[in-house]
């Protein structure tokens, strides 16, 4: 009933810049929170940023000052600006909904299937 779509990754110098985008679809009667993963070779999936449908915004400590998240509401469609990119921020990003259907459902976390984004001279 919903599908989320990743775009904008690749493969970038340390210290250039990638914007992702996710765009939900389907079902859609609202959109709560909507946040960034990402999962690197070896290690377990981990929150990156997260933002509420009013605009408030969480990261985690090593993208503090490098990643920014945003949302268009009007296109269902989150966003992650990541400046300054390091090495480490090498992995599999993936974008999270927590969406309510209809009027009278409960919400329900749904995943996009990754995008992969490689920081590499």
């Amino acid at each position: 009933q919903v599908q989320l779509v990743e775009s904008g990754g690749g493969l970038v110098q340390p210290g250039g810049s990638l914007r992702l985008s996710c765009a939900a679809s389907g079902s859609i009667f609202m959109i709560n929170g909507m946040g960034w993963y990402h999962q690197a070779p070896g290690k377990q999936r981990e929150l990156v940023a997260v933002i509420t449908s009013s605009g408030s915004m969480n990261y985690v400590d090593s993208v503090k000052g490098r990643f920014t998240i945003s949302r268009d509401n009007a296109k269902n469609t989150v966003y992650l600006q990541m400046n300054s990119l390091k090495p480490e921020d090498t992995a599999v990003y993936y974008c999270n909904a927590e969406v309510v259907e209809f009027w009278y459902s409960s919400p329900e976390d749904y995943w996009g299937k990754g995008t992969l984004v490689t920081v590499f001279a």
